[in-house]
């Protein structure tokens, strides 16, 4: 059983990490690194991640700079940014690419903030689809005789409190990014 509730934790974890990269990938009024975790640049005919072909660092609070580290690519990464959906356009000077990010608008941080809070409701769904899942392997043990009423009953207590402890470290997450958006 003990196994079974050690898979179960492992399992309501990934919603929450899940949650965590997606809400990195939100862009603040504030420069990220992790906005750029998805960008692809073409490098000599392959797809390879941004950070495999220039240093990116954020200099300043609401800037990120790209540093290719050939200066051949310059172009190919300004156009992987360009294409994205960041909504910035990248600045060359002919060595470095700067992104500035704009101040955000009260109607942008109303949307932002209901965004992240369906990305949470989500998240919340996929951690109750998980005990649902548990649940119902728990009742087949009981029903197969392996397990007795008593110690199902026990077991989906337990599985129940997990839940609401991964619940809640989901609300904990939402009203971070929260705070983060609504910080002018």
């Amino acid at each position: 059983m003990d196994e079974y509730l050690e898979e179960l934790k492992e399992e309501m974890h990934k919603p929450l990490k899940r949650l965590r990269q997606d809400l990195a990938r939100v862009r603040t009024g504030r420069a990220s690194l992790a906005v750029l975790d998805n960008i692809r640049v073409d490098y000599y005919g392959s797809p390879t991640p941004l950070s495999g072909v220039a240093s990116m660092s954020v200099p300043e609070p609401r800037l990120i700079m790209v540093k290719p580290w050939d200066i051949t690519m310059l172009g190919a990464i300004e156009k992987a940014i360009g294409s994205s959906n960041l909504g910035i356009t990248p600045q060359n000077d002919g060595k470095v690419i700067r992104l500035g990010f704009p101040e955000l608008t009260g109607d942008r941080r109303r949307d932002l903030v209901r965004q992240i809070k369906e990305m949470g409701e989500q998240s919340k769904v996929a951690v109750r689809n998980v005990r649902r899942d548990y649940n119902e392997v728990f009742k087949g043990m009981q029903k197969d005789g392996d397990v007795t009423e008593d110690v199902l009953k026990r077991t989906l207590d337990v599985v129940q409190t997990m839940t609401n402890e991964h619940c809640a470290q989901v609300d904990d997450i939402v009203a971070s990014k929260e705070t983060e958006i609504l910080e002018i």
